[in-house]
């Protein structure tokens, strides 16, 4: 059974900057390409970034482009993303998605 566990979120303001990571079990994280989605109250779902199974290729977002940075450990079977330059339209409830599977998500809130 696939299990994702999120962390790191919180409330920061303005130009702050946070760190997620996402605990990983249940498969064979090193096989698989990870990514990161994030979710806001009437606006659905959206992509993030995304890192190829061996953690050499990544994908972003326009808007987070510059400012956020995908990577992993697949020694650890954990996912990262650092989050710098953070804006209030950041402000969302974070995940780290497999082929659609995530888990709890973790609350980033960007405010003065």
């Amino acid at each position: 059974e696939v299990q994702l566990v999120e962390s790191g979120g919180g409330m920061v303001q303005p130009g702050g900057s946070l760190s997620l990571s996402c605990v990983a079990s249940g498969f064979s994280f090193s096989s698989y390409t990870m990514s990161w989605v994030r979710q806001t109250p009437g606006k659905g779902v959206e992509w993030i970034s995304t890192i190829n199974n061996a953690g050499n290729r990544t994908a972003y977002v326009d808007s987070v482009k510059g400012r956020f940075t995908i990577s992993r450990d697949n020694a650890k079977s954990t996912l990262y993303l650092q989050m710098n330059s953070l804006k209030p339209e950041d402000t969302a409830v974070y995940y780290c998605d497999i082929m659609g599977s995530r888990g709890q998500g973790t609350q980033v809130t960007v405010s003065s």
